[in-house]
């Protein structure tokens, strides 16, 4: 009787730790399964996933699909406890410079077999948004949309100084130039309170890489061993953004541009700023008339950051198939279509980026810079140790946007501390 009563008892245990094992809840008796899809978001961009699932659901009547979308850091923070407990969602979103990392864990479903059975589909997609996603055994994630990195900038300011706007072929030297007209002390109270100029330093991806690559030098070498960021070419960049903020005046520094919520352009107080796509919806709202622009040349040439959010499906799931097909379905023109109603990033799919549900969207600015940036874009980095190294350059580099720190002597720290980041993830 007692063995009886222990082999039910562990029957029961076993099957209850089968449920709370990774993604969906199983099929019913002839019903279908659900997969689960994890992304960052607001909640605009959770009903943008509701109506694509909808659409999937139609198309694929033996698979329901739940969604959970999260700010951006709880997001993370629930990622990371789920795959530690080994019960990840079916698919969830990837930010490729952080691809490598969770590749590297072993957490994630290589999508070869999958590709083999659908030739032909990734051909309609941008190469470039690609590349972050290859390994030597595969893709083991997909790219859903790209950011390219642009200037923004406030007509009003613009028109009230009679300064032309940024044009196809503006150079660096322009940018400051421009910069320094446009910095005024609007109420004579001997501050100023208008700037020409603001980017935030913290991230590689809004300037200071796409400096570097215009200035003739690179941010990291190709086998992700040795950081770049403190040669003699990547330094001329690093010192023009210091004398813009330090010398002349036209960039407000980390502690300034803090009292306007971190963003001296959407509050009215500088004239252009560098963002991607992702922030139109934000700045639709603005209260003054803006545009955008291609970043401007350096001597090397002219040159912007291009990134990507992506797909990956946990190698733990049940239902690699469905969970590949709804993939699928998001890279399909339909799906593409829905995304680019989101008016945060531009599609993977040339063809639904080059129609009018990309370039005509509801905020009438000049989406087709996005698209012509790709022309000269280069990836942002995706390496093992990524989301350590660029923290130890961030956290390191901003004690020199605030005044506090010598640009020369803090560069020369950093790049050693980031090297160690890339030594022990070797």
């Amino acid at each position: 009787m007692k063995r009886t009563l222990f082999s039910l008892i562990l029957v029961l245990i076993l099957a209850l730790t089968a449920c709370a094992q990774a993604g969906g809840k199983p099929a019913a008796s002839g019903g279908p399964v659900e997969i689960r899809f994890m992304a960052w978001g607001d909640p605009a961009e959770l009903e943008v996933w509701k109506q694509i699932v909808a659409d999937f659901e139609k198309e694929n009547a033996n698979v329901k699909v739940s969604v959970e979308v999260s700010d951006w850091d709880s997001y993370w923070t629930k990622l990371k406890t789920l795959l530690a407990a080994n019960t990840p969602p079916d698919i969830f979103a990837i930010d490729a410079p952080l691809y490598k990392d969770y590749q590297a864990r072993g957490v994630l479903l290589n999508l070869k077999p999958y590709l083999d059975a659908n030739p032909g589909l990734l051909d309609g997609l941008y190469p470039v948004t690609l590349k972050a996603y290859e390994t030597p055994e595969g893709y083991f994630g997909l790219p859903r949309d790209f950011q390219t990195i642009v200037v923004f900038y406030n007509k009003d300011m613009f028109d009230a100084a009679g300064v032309p706007y940024p044009q196809q072929g503006w150079t660096y030297d322009d940018l400051r130039e421009i910069a320094r007209k446009l910095t005024r002390d609007t109420n004579g109270d001997g501050k100023v309170d208008q700037y020409g100029f603001y980017a935030d330093l913290w991230d590689m991806e809004l300037i200071w890489s796409e400096g570097i690559w215009a200035y003739g030098g690179d941010v990291i070498n190709a086998d992700a061993t040795r950081t770049l960021i403190g040669t003699p070419e990547a330094r001329k960049a690093w010192k023009l953004f210091h004398d813009m903020i330090f010398v002349d005046g036209s960039w407000p520094d980390a502690n300034t541009a803090a009292q306007y919520g971190g963003d001296p352009f959407l509050a009215g107080v500088a004239a252009m700023t560098t963002i991607g796509h992702w922030a139109i919806p934000g700045y639709a709202e603005a209260s003054f008339k803006w545009d955008v622009a291609p970043m401007p040349a350096g001597p090397a040439g002219q040159a912007t950051s291009v990134n990507s959010a992506g797909f990956v499906v946990a190698k733990a799931t049940k239902y690699p198939q469905e969970s590949f097909n709804f993939i699928k379905f998001v890279l399909s023109e339909k799906g593409q279509t829905r995304l680019a109603e989101l008016g945060f990033a531009c599609p993977v799919l040339k063809s639904v980026a080059e129609s009018p549900a990309f370039l005509e969207q509801e905020v009438k600015v000049n989406h087709q810079v996005f698209l012509d940036s790709l022309a000269f874009a280069r990836m942002k980095p995706s390496f093992k140790g990524y989301e350590e190294w660029s923290s130890v350059i961030g956290d390191g580099m901003s004690v020199v946007w605030t005044g506090e720190a010598d640009l020369d002597a803090t560069l020369d720290e950093v790049v050693k501390q980031a090297d160690e980041v890339l030594a022990k993830n070797k």
